[in-house]
């Protein structure tokens, strides 16, 4: 079973970074990602994130200090970021060409033996790894926080068909 010690999130939008809250919370360093936003900062749509979780009520972080955990970067430019991580967890727009573009991008970036989750749940689980390795479809799974994260604990998670135990018993 692998030990959860770094954690990636993908999405900066309102799940992703209150998702990012919670692990930071439990004393995770996680790491936001985002799109590349234009101009000359490509991580101002993650960083900006963590400047909202601080000014946010409820809050999400059970300590200001626990925004120290999050790491903000951008998909063009930041991928290397994931090499380490053990969890990569998918909180983007319910588009399944974006989400299946991204996992493509994961793929290429992440450490053998890392769990990838998706946080949908719109999107059956068997569609969103359609076309992807086998190596993917092993550590694949839907992990769905409810919202928000740190007031809502329930996670509901679904293994596929491909998903190996240790995955699962990982979470």
């Amino acid at each position: 079973m692998t030990e959860i010690k770094k954690v990636a999130i993908f999405g900066a939008g309102v799940m992703g970074a209150g998702i990012a809250a919670q692990v930071a919370n439990a004393g995770i360093p996680v790491v936001l990602m985002d799109i590349a936003a234009e101009g000359d900062n490509p991580s101002a749509i993650a960083e900006g994130a963590v400047d909202n979780l601080l000014k946010t009520d409820p809050a999400p972080l059970m300590h200001k200090r626990n925004a120290g955990l999050i790491t903000p970067g951008n998909i063009d430019h930041d991928m290397a970021m994931i090499a380490d991580c053990d969890w990569i967890i998918e909180a983007i727009i319910e588009r399944l060409d974006l989400k299946q573009s991204l996992y493509e991008k994961i793929e290429a970036a992440r450490k053998p033996g890392s769990i990838v989750s998706s946080n949908t749940s719109t999107i059956p689980l068997a569609q969103l790894i359609e076309g992807m390795t086998e190596r993917f479809k092993a550590g694949f799974l839907i992990a769905h926080f409810f919202n928000p994260p740190r007031y809502l604990r329930l996670l509901e998670v679904v293994a596929g068909e491909h998903t190996q135990p240790q995955a699962v018993g990982t979470i």
